[in-house]
Protein backbone atom coordinates (compact mmCIF):
# COMPACT_ATOMS: atom_id res chain seq x y z
CA UNK A 1 0.00 0.00 0.00
CA UNK A 2 1.53 2.92 -1.31
CA UNK A 3 1.84 6.18 1.02
CA UNK A 4 -0.86 8.25 -0.99
CA UNK A 5 -3.65 5.55 -1.49
CA UNK A 6 -5.06 5.26 2.08
CA UNK A 7 -9.14 5.36 1.77
CA UNK A 8 -12.32 3.81 2.73
CA UNK A 9 -12.20 0.31 0.35
CA UNK A 10 -11.16 -2.75 1.79
CA UNK A 11 -7.93 -3.37 0.54
CA UNK A 12 -6.63 0.05 2.03
CA UNK A 13 -9.45 1.00 4.23
CA UNK A 14 -9.19 2.30 8.00
CA UNK A 15 -7.93 -1.76 9.61
CA UNK A 16 -4.86 -1.36 7.12
CA UNK A 17 -3.81 2.45 7.85
CA UNK A 18 -1.45 1.59 10.42
CA UNK A 19 0.79 -0.43 8.63
CA UNK A 20 2.18 3.04 6.92
CA UNK A 21 0.81 5.35 9.80
CA UNK A 22 1.56 3.62 13.03
CA UNK A 23 0.15 6.20 14.96
CA UNK A 24 -3.22 4.69 13.97
CA UNK A 25 -2.97 2.51 16.57
CA UNK A 26 -2.22 5.07 19.33
CA UNK A 27 -3.81 6.03 22.98
CA UNK A 28 -5.68 9.05 22.25
CA UNK A 29 -7.47 7.92 18.11
CA UNK A 30 -10.84 9.49 17.22
CA UNK A 31 -13.24 8.94 16.66
CA UNK A 32 -15.18 7.40 19.86
CA UNK A 33 -18.03 6.83 21.26
CA UNK A 34 -19.65 8.68 23.60
CA UNK A 35 -21.74 7.35 26.18
CA UNK A 36 -23.94 9.73 28.64
CA UNK A 37 -23.58 7.46 31.78
CA UNK A 38 -19.45 8.02 31.24
CA UNK A 39 -19.06 11.92 30.53
CA UNK A 40 -18.10 14.66 33.17
CA UNK A 41 -19.98 17.81 33.46
CA UNK A 42 -17.67 20.34 33.91
CA UNK A 43 -18.75 23.34 35.47
CA UNK A 44 -15.36 25.46 34.07
CA UNK A 45 -16.10 24.99 30.61
CA UNK A 46 -16.78 28.03 29.22
CA UNK A 47 -19.08 28.92 25.82
CA UNK A 48 -16.96 28.76 22.23
CA UNK A 49 -17.42 31.17 20.61
CA UNK A 50 -16.77 31.12 16.20
CA UNK A 51 -15.75 34.56 14.69
CA UNK A 52 -15.25 33.84 10.63
CA UNK A 53 -14.82 36.46 7.94
CA UNK A 54 -17.07 35.15 5.23
CA UNK A 55 -14.23 36.94 2.19
CA UNK A 56 -12.06 34.10 3.72
CA UNK A 57 -13.84 31.19 2.17
CA UNK A 58 -11.03 30.45 -1.37
CA UNK A 59 -12.31 26.75 -2.80
CA UNK A 60 -14.28 24.03 -2.82
CA UNK A 61 -12.80 20.55 -4.14
CA UNK A 62 -13.33 17.01 -3.94
CA UNK A 63 -10.00 14.96 -3.19
CA UNK A 64 -11.72 11.85 -3.50
CA UNK A 65 -12.18 11.45 -0.21
CA UNK A 66 -14.18 13.82 0.66
CA UNK A 67 -16.00 17.19 -0.07
CA UNK A 68 -13.63 20.52 1.63
CA UNK A 69 -14.05 23.86 1.84
CA UNK A 70 -10.43 25.86 1.78
CA UNK A 71 -9.92 29.18 4.29
CA UNK A 72 -7.53 31.41 3.96
CA UNK A 73 -5.73 31.19 7.19
CA UNK A 74 -2.61 33.24 6.39
CA UNK A 75 -3.84 35.36 9.66
CA UNK A 76 -6.27 35.35 12.27
CA UNK A 77 -9.41 36.14 9.95
CA UNK A 78 -11.65 33.33 10.87
CA UNK A 79 -11.04 32.43 14.63
CA UNK A 80 -12.05 29.84 17.20
CA UNK A 81 -12.37 31.03 20.64
CA UNK A 82 -13.34 30.40 24.35
CA UNK A 83 -14.69 26.51 25.48
CA UNK A 84 -11.74 24.13 26.47
CA UNK A 85 -9.79 26.20 24.17
CA UNK A 86 -6.92 28.60 25.17
CA UNK A 87 -5.89 31.75 22.30
CA UNK A 88 -7.38 31.87 19.33
CA UNK A 89 -7.55 29.00 16.49
CA UNK A 90 -7.74 30.27 12.63
CA UNK A 91 -10.53 28.51 10.29
CA UNK A 92 -8.50 26.24 7.77
CA UNK A 93 -11.12 23.95 5.61
CA UNK A 94 -14.17 22.14 6.41
CA UNK A 95 -15.28 18.82 5.31
CA UNK A 96 -17.53 16.09 5.79
CA UNK A 97 -17.89 12.46 6.60
CA UNK A 98 -20.99 10.38 5.32
CA UNK A 99 -22.36 6.94 4.52
CA UNK A 100 -24.32 5.15 2.22
CA UNK A 101 -27.41 5.30 3.70
CA UNK A 102 -29.27 7.72 5.94
CA UNK A 103 -29.07 5.59 9.32
CA UNK A 104 -25.21 6.24 9.17
CA UNK A 105 -22.22 7.95 8.32
CA UNK A 106 -21.27 10.05 11.26
CA UNK A 107 -17.23 9.23 12.83
CA UNK A 108 -18.65 10.17 16.79
CA UNK A 109 -21.54 7.76 17.96
CA UNK A 110 -23.75 8.88 20.88
CA UNK A 111 -25.41 6.61 23.05
CA UNK A 112 -25.33 4.21 20.40
CA UNK A 113 -26.81 6.82 17.92
CA UNK A 114 -25.10 7.04 14.46
CA UNK A 115 -26.30 10.66 11.84
CA UNK A 116 -26.21 10.20 8.51
CA UNK A 117 -23.06 12.77 8.26
CA UNK A 118 -20.81 14.46 10.56
CA UNK A 119 -18.97 18.16 9.51
CA UNK A 120 -15.80 18.77 10.67
CA UNK A 121 -13.81 22.76 11.13
CA UNK A 122 -10.79 21.95 11.20
CA UNK A 123 -9.03 25.10 13.34
CA UNK A 124 -4.99 25.41 13.96
CA UNK A 125 -3.23 27.27 16.48
CA UNK A 126 -1.31 29.75 15.73
CA UNK A 127 1.14 30.15 18.24
CA UNK A 128 2.78 26.54 16.37
CA UNK A 129 4.01 29.29 13.65
CA UNK A 130 2.07 26.72 10.86
CA UNK A 131 0.00 24.40 10.49
CA UNK A 132 2.54 21.30 9.77
CA UNK A 133 4.11 22.26 13.36
CA UNK A 134 0.50 22.74 14.71
CA UNK A 135 0.07 18.85 13.76
CA UNK A 136 2.92 18.50 16.40
CA UNK A 137 1.33 19.68 19.40
CA UNK A 138 -1.27 18.65 21.89
CA UNK A 139 -2.81 21.90 21.63
CA UNK A 140 -2.01 22.00 17.76
CA UNK A 141 -5.81 22.03 16.59
CA UNK A 142 -9.35 22.32 17.22
CA UNK A 143 -12.48 20.37 15.34
CA UNK A 144 -16.18 21.84 15.91
CA UNK A 145 -17.66 18.80 14.75
CA UNK A 146 -21.50 18.91 13.62
CA UNK A 147 -23.66 16.26 13.50
CA UNK A 148 -26.25 15.70 10.38
CA UNK A 149 -29.63 14.26 10.77
CA UNK A 150 -31.82 14.05 7.95
CA UNK A 151 -35.45 15.13 8.24
CA UNK A 152 -38.00 16.90 6.36
CA UNK A 153 -37.30 20.37 7.39
CA UNK A 154 -34.00 20.63 5.59
CA UNK A 155 -32.19 23.64 6.84
CA UNK A 156 -30.89 25.84 4.36
CA UNK A 157 -27.88 25.96 5.61
CA UNK A 158 -26.28 23.62 3.98
CA UNK A 159 -27.61 24.93 0.55
CA UNK A 160 -24.42 26.69 -0.68
CA UNK A 161 -22.03 23.94 -0.42
CA UNK A 162 -24.48 21.90 -1.82
CA UNK A 163 -25.35 24.00 -4.82
CA UNK A 164 -21.37 23.72 -5.58
CA UNK A 165 -21.23 19.85 -5.91
CA UNK A 166 -22.29 19.72 -9.79
CA UNK A 167 -18.69 21.41 -10.31
CA UNK A 168 -16.86 19.60 -8.38
CA UNK A 169 -18.48 15.59 -9.15
CA UNK A 170 -15.27 13.87 -9.92
CA UNK A 171 -11.25 13.62 -7.62
CA UNK A 172 -9.54 16.30 -8.49
CA UNK A 173 -12.31 18.87 -9.19
CA UNK A 174 -11.81 22.37 -7.88
CA UNK A 175 -14.01 25.42 -7.79
CA UNK A 176 -14.05 28.99 -6.78
CA UNK A 177 -16.26 29.11 -2.74
CA UNK A 178 -16.39 32.45 -2.16
CA UNK A 179 -18.10 34.76 0.50
CA UNK A 180 -19.13 31.73 2.65
CA UNK A 181 -19.98 31.79 6.92
CA UNK A 182 -19.80 28.73 7.91
CA UNK A 183 -20.96 29.86 11.60
CA UNK A 184 -24.45 29.76 9.68
CA UNK A 185 -23.82 25.96 9.90
CA UNK A 186 -24.10 25.75 13.80
CA UNK A 187 -26.93 24.68 15.72
CA UNK A 188 -28.99 26.75 17.69
CA UNK A 189 -27.71 25.52 21.05
CA UNK A 190 -24.21 25.82 21.74
CA UNK A 191 -23.96 22.49 24.47
CA UNK A 192 -20.99 20.53 23.32
CA UNK A 193 -18.90 17.28 24.38
CA UNK A 194 -14.99 17.87 24.40
CA UNK A 195 -11.95 15.08 24.77
CA UNK A 196 -9.01 14.89 23.56
CA UNK A 197 -8.13 13.18 20.27
CA UNK A 198 -7.14 12.85 17.07
CA UNK A 199 -7.38 13.23 13.35
CA UNK A 200 -10.10 10.57 11.65
CA UNK A 201 -7.55 10.15 8.59
CA UNK A 202 -4.13 9.34 8.18
CA UNK A 203 -1.05 10.32 9.50
CA UNK A 204 -4.22 10.10 12.46
CA UNK A 205 -1.74 12.74 14.65
CA UNK A 206 -3.05 13.13 18.00
CA UNK A 207 -3.16 16.54 18.30
CA UNK A 208 -7.21 18.05 18.34
CA UNK A 209 -9.28 19.07 21.10
CA UNK A 210 -12.41 18.23 20.14
CA UNK A 211 -15.38 20.14 20.44
CA UNK A 212 -18.49 17.68 19.55
CA UNK A 213 -21.87 19.88 19.30
CA UNK A 214 -24.71 17.97 20.79
CA UNK A 215 -27.58 19.38 18.75
CA UNK A 216 -27.63 17.88 14.78
CA UNK A 217 -28.54 19.89 11.68
CA UNK A 218 -31.17 18.89 9.68
CA UNK A 219 -30.89 17.87 5.93
CA UNK A 220 -33.16 16.57 3.58
CA UNK A 221 -32.71 13.13 2.03
CA UNK A 222 -32.21 14.91 -1.03
CA UNK A 223 -29.63 16.88 -0.06
CA UNK A 224 -27.75 13.62 1.27
CA UNK A 225 -27.87 11.97 -1.85
CA UNK A 226 -26.06 14.85 -3.44
CA UNK A 227 -23.18 14.59 -1.27
CA UNK A 228 -23.50 10.49 -2.17
CA UNK A 229 -23.55 11.77 -6.00
CA UNK A 230 -19.82 12.40 -5.85
CA UNK A 231 -17.61 10.12 -7.33
CA UNK A 232 -14.01 9.23 -6.00
CA UNK A 233 -12.31 8.71 -9.26
CA UNK A 234 -11.38 11.07 -11.95
CA UNK A 235 -13.05 12.80 -14.56
CA UNK A 236 -12.30 9.57 -17.15
CA UNK A 237 -12.90 6.55 -14.80
CA UNK A 238 -16.01 4.71 -14.14
CA UNK A 239 -18.16 6.89 -11.62
CA UNK A 240 -17.33 4.94 -8.26
CA UNK A 241 -19.52 6.84 -5.69
CA UNK A 242 -18.24 8.65 -2.86
CA UNK A 243 -19.74 7.12 0.45
CA UNK A 244 -18.89 5.82 3.68
CA UNK A 245 -15.66 7.69 3.92
CA UNK A 246 -15.70 7.58 7.91
CA UNK A 247 -13.37 6.08 10.28
CA UNK A 248 -15.17 2.87 12.69
CA UNK A 249 -14.81 3.76 16.18
CA UNK A 250 -11.59 3.84 18.33
CA UNK A 251 -10.94 2.82 21.73
CA UNK A 252 -11.22 5.10 24.36
CA UNK A 253 -8.08 4.09 26.34
CA UNK A 254 -9.49 5.53 29.83
CA UNK A 255 -9.91 9.30 28.38
CA UNK A 256 -12.30 11.20 29.98
CA UNK A 257 -14.92 13.19 27.87
CA UNK A 258 -16.12 16.34 29.56
CA UNK A 259 -19.39 18.13 29.21
CA UNK A 260 -20.58 21.67 29.46
CA UNK A 261 -24.32 20.90 29.44
CA UNK A 262 -25.97 18.68 32.59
Amino acid sequence: MAQSVWGYDKENGPEHWHQNYPMAKGDKQSPIEINSKDVRHDTSLSPWHASYDPGAAKTILNNGRTCRVVFDDTFDRSVLRGGPLTGAYRLRQLHLHWGSADDHGSEHVIDGVKYAAELHLVHWNPKHGNFAGALKQPDGVAVVGVFLKVGKTPKPEMKRILEEIDNIKTKGKEAPFQHFDPSILFPKSRDYWTYHGSFTTPPCEECITWILLREPIEVSPDQMARLRSLSKNGENEPMCPLVDNWRPLQPVKGRIVRASFK
